[in-house]
């Protein structure tokens, strides 16, 4: 009896290392019993993703309610982000219109000083240009003198 135990072992151990060695054959596949959470990879998360994705449960599961507030959460937060991204991109491209538009600084007269030179018999007053010579004051022939600094005063 004893000699049928060892042989019955000894047939065990062999048929484990054979199995274990890949000699009773390979194992299958294994086959996915989840649903993939399909996000897009090729552009940015939006309201729509969140809404639709469901989380597979595991065995132990997950707290439903809790699950539910974040992704409600993560969802509001995206939609929120999406409308001040779009309102900002169209001031932008608002102020980019105007600038396109828009006189050079300098070109327009200074608010205020047109009834002044009017009454003068002058023209309009306009700002200085941006070499800092000033238009009008060029046409009559007025020269530009520097002003005195501290330090050209030290100079002196």
């Amino acid at each position: 009896m004893f000699w049928v135990i060892v042989v019955a072992m000894a047939v065990v151990v062999g048929g484990a290392a054979l199995v274990a060695l890949g000699g009773g054959g390979s194992l299958p596949e294994a086959v996915h019993d989840r649903i993939a959470a399909r996000l897009p990879q090729e552009r940015p998360l939006s309201r729509q993703d969140v809404d639709e994705i469901r989380l597979p449960m595991a065995v132990r599961g997950y707290r439903m309610d809790e699950v539910d507030d974040v992704l409600d959460r993560l969802g509001a937060e995206l939609a929120y982000r999406d409308t001040r991204i779009a309102e900002l991109e169209a001031a932008v491209a608002g102020l980019d219109a105007g600038r396109e538009g828009a006189e050079q600084p300098g070109s327009e007269p200074l608010p205020g000083l047109e009834d002044f030179a009017a009454a003068k018999g002058a023209t309009a007053l306009s700002a200085p240009a941006a070499d800092g010579t000033h238009p009008v004051a060029a046409a009559n022939g007025a020269v530009e003198t520097a002003v005195d600094t501290p330090e050209r005063a030290e100079r002196a």
